[in-house]
């Protein structure tokens, strides 16, 4: 499995507008300049976030960008599977119930599912809260004399 750019810049814009929420909306200018990504890029992103319910949107002048859930609430996980699909490992997991013909007698497939089952475990116990608590704790010990 690999995670797209499209799945790693929707993580990187949630952790911004985590990290700058004081209740405003946020420009997708500011976050596309703070990140680095191109706000193209993200414009491509948006509706798939704001469809999820993930994102308030708001027009005008003062229009933006902010969280519509609990960073607390909102994991690793879930912006994933909404960006990239599913998270299995191979093709023969991603639907349920499993419909390959070989799936009673395939030797491998406890291998691929306790796979899935860490991947998922691991990427669902991250929360867009704990990104930006740890990206405090880190530049709080980075400093310079």
């Amino acid at each position: 499995m690999k995670i797209s750019t499209k799945g790693r810049y929707a993580l990187h814009m949630l952790v911004d507008l985590a990290e700058h929420d004081d209740g405003s909306f946020i420009s997708l200018k500011e976050i596309a300049e703070r990140q680095k990504i191109s706000k193209k890029y993200l414009e491509q992103i948006i509706p798939i976030l704001n469809v999820s319910g993930i994102l308030k949107t708001n027009r005008g002048s003062q229009g933006g960008y902010r969280l519509a859930v609990q960073p607390e609430k909102c994991t690793v996980g879930m912006i994933l599977r909404l960006t990239e699909g599913s998270l299995a490992p191979v093709a023969c997991l991603e639907n349920e119930p499993n419909e390959c013909p070989k799936y009673e007698n395939c030797a491998t497939v406890f291998v691929w599912e306790g796979l899935y089952k860490t991947i998922a475990d691991y990427l669902d116990s991250i929360t867009i809260r704990d990104i930006v608590e740890r990206k405090r704790t880190r530049g709080a010990d980075n400093y310079v004399i």
